[in-house]
């Protein structure tokens, strides 16, 4: 895969490219942003995730982007993982010492309004405006039953390019009901849960 084309990064050359990079989703297309980037300008106050002291220690620190991303939903199936409350986590440094920087996934809604919140949270991090974080990536999860439209899956695929990984996870019937005991579909979100427990162990 040519390497040039994560818009994050450079424009893409050609259509045909930007098609065939949207064909594996668990991946920005092109090259990985692990870190900030030079000359990126930070979003306008309104629009940057806040900043929120934690207190303890988590495998991951799940942050919800915005208001019902599902940030607690996910921090409840994943081992060690606790919300931030849509916010950065700020550890204390006193009594955290020796466990460096905090690994955190930030989480979105599928809607158009959750992939905003997630490119400016994104945008965010990449102008090197948030906490001192360990960045492990982007997981975008169903807002509805069904297929995701083309339109809002591209957009995520382009807002995933600016986090290092990028997951995209499935509606869950259960979860709508009420049945926090059901566990998700097997598949995305078992996958979901070992890519992150070989990222953190």
């Amino acid at each position: 895969m040519n390497q040039s084309l994560n818009p994050w990064i450079t424009s893409p050359a050609t259509g045909t490219e930007t098609e065939a990079s949207a064909m594996e989703p668990r991946r920005p297309p092109a090259a990985t942003i692990t870190g900030p980037l030079r000359g990126m300008v930070e979003p306008d106050a309104a629009d940057r995730l806040g900043h929120r002291p934690v207190t303890g220690t988590a495998t991951v620190w799940v942050a919800g982007v915005h208001g019902g991303a599902g940030e607690s939903r996910l921090a409840g199936i994943l081992d060690g993982a606790r919300p931030t409350e849509h916010a950065w986590p700020v550890p204390n440094r006193d009594q955290d010492q020796d466990h460096g920087r905090p690994a955190v996934v930030l989480v979105c809604r599928s809607d158009m309004r959750g992939l905003k919140a997630a490119q400016s949270a994104l945008i965010q991090w990449a102008s090197g405006a948030a906490p001192d974080v360990e960045l492990l990536g982007l997981a975008v999860l169903a807002d509805a039953p069904g297929k995701l439209p083309k339109a809002l899956r591209e957009f995520a695929v382009l807002v995933g390019g600016g986090a290092p990984r990028l997951w995209l996870l499935p509606w869950v019937e259960s979860w709508r009901l009420g049945d926090t005991g059901a566990g998700p579909p097997a598949r995305e979100y078992q996958r979901f849960a070992t890519d992150l427990a070989a990222l953190t162990n």
